[in-house]
C-alpha cells in the first residue's frame, strides 16, 4: 500500500519550517503531496497564486534524494474533505493518506467542514509548533470525532510565516521565496 502525507498549508509565505517539514515527511512516506489553500479561519494577505509559486520554488529548493515531494494545485481547496476525495480519485483507494497539521490547528478541526467524515477517510499527522502545546483535553476530543493521530518526531524550531509578515524577519525564509517575494513586491 503507497503511504502519502497530503501536507496542504495557508503559507503566507512559506518559510524554511515548511521546508524542514518536507524534507522530514519526504523520509517517512512514499509520496508528499503538497499545495496552498485558504484556511476559512484566516485572513490572507497574498493571493493564492503567489503562495503556490512561493511553495514550488521552496520545494524546488529541497535536496531529496527521494525525489517524492510535488505541488499538486489541483488539490488545493478551503475544506480538507473535499481535498482528500480529489486525491483518493487520482491515487486510488490502495493509499492510505496521511493528513499533515500543524499543532495550532488542534482546536479548530472541531469546526472544520464533516470533519467526523474527514476523520474517517486519513490518519492526521500532527507537527507540533512552538507556542501551540498540544494539550490531552483537545487530542481526546480528536479521538471522540473518531480521528486517529500520530505526533511527528520532528523540531521544526520558531520558523513563521507570521513572524515575517508582522517583524519583517527574513531569516526565516529561503533564498529562492526571498527573491520571489522582492520580484513581486509582495508583503511591502
Amino acid at each position: 500500500m503507497t503511504k502519502i502525507a497530503l501536507f496542504g498549508t495557508s503559507a503566507d509565505p512559506p518559510t524554511a519550517g515548511h521546508q524542514t517539514i518536507l524534507r522530514w515527511l519526504s523520509k517517512h512516506y512514499d509520496r508528499v503531496l503538497v499545495w496552498a489553500s485558504d484556511n476559512p479561519f484566516k485572513q490572507h494577505q497574498t493571493p493564492l497564486k503567489h503562495r503556490m509559486e512561493m511553495l514550488r520554488l521552496a520545494i524546488e529548493e529541497i535536496d531529496s534524494t527521494s525525489n517524492n515531494i510535488s505541488l499538486d494545485e489541483q488539490l488545493s481547496d478551503r475544506r480538507s474533505l473535499i481535498t482528500v476525495n480529489k486525491a483518493k480519485k487520482i491515487w486510488g483507494d490502495q493509499t492510505e493518506f496521511t493528513l499533515v497539521i500543524g499543532s495550532d490547528l488542534i482546536k479548530q478541526m472541531q469546526k472544520w467542514y464533516r470533519i467526523e467524515e474527514l476523520l474517517q477517510e486519513v490518519t492526521v499527522l500532527i507537527i507540533p509548533r512552538a507556542g501551540y502545546s498540544l494539550s490531552t483535553i483537545d487530542l481526546d476530543s480528536l479521538s471522540q470525532l473518531g480521528g486517529e493521530y500520530a505526533i511527528a518526531t520532528l523540531n521544526v524550531g520558531q520558523v513563521s510565516s507570521t513572524a515575517y509578515r508582522l517583524q519583517g524577519d527574513k531569516q526565516v525564509l529561503t533564498p529562492a521565496v526571498k527573491d520571489y517575494i522582492a520580484q513581486q513586491n509582495l508583503y511591502s
